[in-house]
């Protein structure tokens, strides 16, 4: 199975540099028009041009994705030139590393503003386009450091965990459309990363390295609803999981019971990853139905 991007339309914000450059050329490799998308200033005209200098094709426009009007009038100029675009590539993001004592309002709302706000912006502008036709790509990307953790990232970590939300209702809602969503969580040596990992790790961890799996989560033949991992050509995935959990009952005295056996309901064995947020109260529901059903 080969992967074939010929004559689809593709935008990836945070493009001038980084990983969003190196998943914009990577799209075009595979035949997809190309559209780079950065802050003004930010050099994403050089991107555009190295993948035209290699026979692809890319054009530039400047625009933050935080500003709404600049996003609808980025997509309609793409609309114009390209027809309306098959593949959202969701990027563009800030780091505010601090720690909690330390964190201002400024520094979580910015990085949440970039990220989520960012992202649901784009989303907005290729929606309907992509309904209307039938077919769309939706990646974004979120991170460990939403996934799992990490000290002095409360609001980047905040910010890439609410886009696998983001995803997880998006790829229900654009199941019926022939529109699929997930997520990227990279791990590359890029600017954002240089002061966060040791120069042994940072040289093993080439941007060029994480593309492949946008290049998957792009092409006709994608998942929905993944969360991809991928970092130094080893890729996995992270699932969401509900354990089977424990009926305990109701009454005065749960509370006692559930501090005894929480390890018991934490037990991994025949957890699963539910279908969609109702999940939680079927099984339940079921549950307690179970335990009042007559022997």
């Amino acid at each position: 199975m080969k992967i074939d991007l010929n004559g689809r339309v593709a935008i990836v914000t945070g493009a001038a540099r980084g990983l969003g450059r190196a998943h914009a050329e990577l799209l075009a490799g595979y035949g997809a028009r190309v559209v780079i998308n950065d802050l003004p200033g930010s050099g994403a005209a050089d991107t555009a041009f190295a993948i035209e200098q290699v026979g692809g094709q890319a054009m530039a426009i400047e625009a933050s994705v935080t500003d709404p009007q600049a996003i609808e009038t980025l997509v309609a100029t793409v609309r114009q030139c390209w027809g309306p675009v098959d593949i959202l590539v969701c990027n563009a993001a800030v780091l505010r590393d601090r720690t909690m004592a330390k964190m201002t309002i400024e520094e979580f709302d910015t990085v949440i503003d970039v990220s989520v706000r960012g992202a649901f912006t784009c989303v907005k502008a290729v929606w309907n386009d992509m309904r209307d036709q039938n077919y769309g790509r939706i990646v974004f990307t979120t991170s460990s450091s939403g996934l799992y953790g990490n000290f002095g990232q409360a609001n980047y970590g905040a910010a890439k965990m609410a886009l696998v939300g983001l995803m997880q209702s998006l790829s229900l809602e654009g199941e019926r459309y022939g529109i699929r969503v997930n997520c990227l969580a990279p791990s590359a040596a890029t600017d954002m990363t240089d002061s966060l990992y040791p120069p042994t790790a940072l040289a093993l961890l080439p941007a060029s390295a994480v593309s492949p799996a946008v290049a998957v989560l792009a092409c006709s033949e994608s998942p929905n609803r993944t969360i991809l991992l991928a970092g130094a050509g080893h890729f996995a995935q992270a699932h969401i999981t509900m354990t089977e959990g424990l009926q305990l009952g109701c009454g005065d005295q749960i509370a006692d019971s559930l501090l005894e056996r929480l390890q018991e309901v934490g037990d991994r064995c025949g957890d699963v990853v539910p279908l969609d947020g109702a999940t939680q109260h079927l099984m339940e529901v079921r549950s307690a139905l179970a335990l009042s059903a007559p022997v």
